[in-house]
């Protein structure tokens, strides 16, 4: 049969429970034997005292033997005990035996095994064999006359009724115990039931998860950590799902991208190898050829550079310069491009100082890649705006055009390797759909932050963060270059 893990540590804190109760159960039998025992026999010894006078007063002549043992027998009865007393030959004189108690044999001679007769002594056992049972016995000397020994006085208690005593105590104070216990442990079982029954269902789902069917559901809706892990489960399978619809999105893309213009080149060389397309018109094919050939590198790199990220990160060398500079470059590059589409260029500057901190290549790369992307998009007699604006530490660059806009539920896929929302496939057959994932890339290794905002029919808006440099460092660089 297998258990649970949760079995399991219920069953080991189960044994190793019991184990310690019967360990506490057996030294406390053992200790409560022992305080039980010494304290009988501190009772005995100071009960002898009452007895001693009335022994003393026979000895002396004050009783007769028949008051001897009357007042034995009251004190017998009264202590639960047996009294003997016997002279200092060890014969018995009087004795008395309480209910349960065993009687005093006749001339057992007691004195003649070595007994103390000046001292007060205290014996556990079956007293010399006398007895069949254990008994708790105190010897108290008699003293009379001239302070000499007269014999001694014997008071003898089975331990059994101790025991009884003993018994009671153990049961007072541990059954409750043991019974709450296990009232206890069966409501932890229980609990733990109720707890396994979720958490076998999370395993069973999960391991759905693992075959990949996103699609069952836990149906946990409690408002502990196990509906809260539930919960997270079932957000990490929907977010798999997505991720798995991205990677055949992935998978399709990459494939158009290459095939198309694979096609392309195999269809115009062939073309031209077959005699198909005249001589006076193959170079225009051959053109052709090269853009596609172009766009295949232009794609391959892209490719290689993402591998690169992935395998090692961006390799950034930060230095500090101009980011109004370097927009003004891009703009100047792009420029005859946006003429020949009738696109205005606008740049606004709200930032009095423009130095940052950052790697200047690829900054200049994501630029580059933004506006590319907004060039793409924005129809005839549009503007694309970029704009510089400065809060605390930061510079924010936004690169606004006046497009057709993102679909909504296209926002949270740009950034995906080849993904391309529909609007854009028949506009954009030269486009990757790698440049917004190495953009994002870049700004993420800079530990900044790249954002969209996009209308349908509006147009989109990118906006990213730099590290902005202190203003006394900025005087000091402006210094160094004038004095270059």
């Amino acid at each position: 049969m297998k258990h649970s893990f949760f079995d399991k540590i219920f069953l080991g804190f189960l044994f190793l429970f019991l184990a310690v109760f019967f360990v506490i159960v057996l030294y406390s039998a053992n200790a409560t034997r022992r305080v039980l025992i010494k304290e009988r026999a501190d009772n005995l010894t100071n009960e002898t005292f009452l007895i001693e006078p009335t022994i003393s007063g026979y000895v002396r002549g004050l009783y007769t033997k028949e008051d001897l043992q009357n007042n034995l027998a009251y004190y017998a009865s009264t202590l639960n005990a047996s009294i003997w007393f016997v002279d200092t030959t060890g014969a018995p004189i009087a004795y008395a035996t309480a209910k349960g108690h065993p009687d005093c044999p006749d001339n057992i001679y007691l004195l003649n095994w070595n007994f103390d007769l000046t001292t007060d002594q205290t014996f556990t056992g079956n007293f010399y064999g006398l007895f069949d049972t254990d008994v708790i016995t105190v010897a108290i000397p008699v003293i009379a006359n001239n302070n000499l020994p007269q014999g001694m006085v014997f008071l003898h208690s089975t331990i059994s009724q101790l025991m009884e005593l003993q018994r009671d105590i153990i049961q007072m104070i541990y059954v409750p115990f043991l019974i709450m216990v296990i009232i206890s442990f069966t409501l932890l079982g229980v609990i733990s039931r109720k707890i396994m029954r979720p958490i076998k269902r999370i395993n069973t789902i999960a391991e759905e998860y693992a075959t990949g069917n996103f699609d069952s559901k836990l149906n946990i809706t409690s408002k502990d950590e196990i509906g809260q892990l539930a919960s997270t489960l079932e957000f990490m399978a929907s977010e798999l799902s997505k991720l798995d619809e991205y990677r055949r999105a992935f998978i399709s893309n990459i494939s158009h991208d290459f095939r198309s213009p694979l096609t392309s080149i195999k269809g115009y060389i062939e073309a031209i190898l077959d005699g198909t397309i005249p001589q006076e018109k193959q170079e225009r094919y051959l053109k052709i050829v090269v853009d596609e050939t172009k766009h295949l590198s232009k794609l391959t790199s892209s490719l290689l550079e993402l591998n690169d990220f992935d395998s090692y990160g961006i390799w950034l060398m930060y230095k500090e310069f101009d980011v109004v500079d370097l927009i003004r470059v891009a703009l100047n590059t792009f420029e005859g491009k946006c003429a020949d589409k009738g696109i205005t260029l606008v740049l606004n500057n709200h930032t009095e100082n423009s130095v940052v901190n950052a790697d200047k290549t690829k900054i200049q790369q994501v630029i580059y890649n933004l506006l590319d992307n907004a060039i793409k998009f924005t129809p005839s007699g549009k503007s694309i705006y970029v704009t510089l604006t400065e809060r605390n530490d930061k510079i924010f660059i936004s690169i606004k055009d006046e497009g057709c806009g993102i679909p909504a539920d296209s926002l949270s896929k740009i950034w995906v390797r080849f993904y391309k929302a529909d609007v854009s496939r028949g506009k954009d057959k030269q486009g990757t759909g790698l440049g917004l994932a190495i953009t994002k890339e870049i700004i993420k290794a800079h530990n900044e932050n790249i954002n969209v905002v996009s209308t349908e029919g509006v147009g989109s808006e990118f906006t990213f963060s730099l590290q902005k440099v202190a203003p006394d460092k900025t005087e000091s660089l402006i210094s160094q270059d004038t004095q270059g």
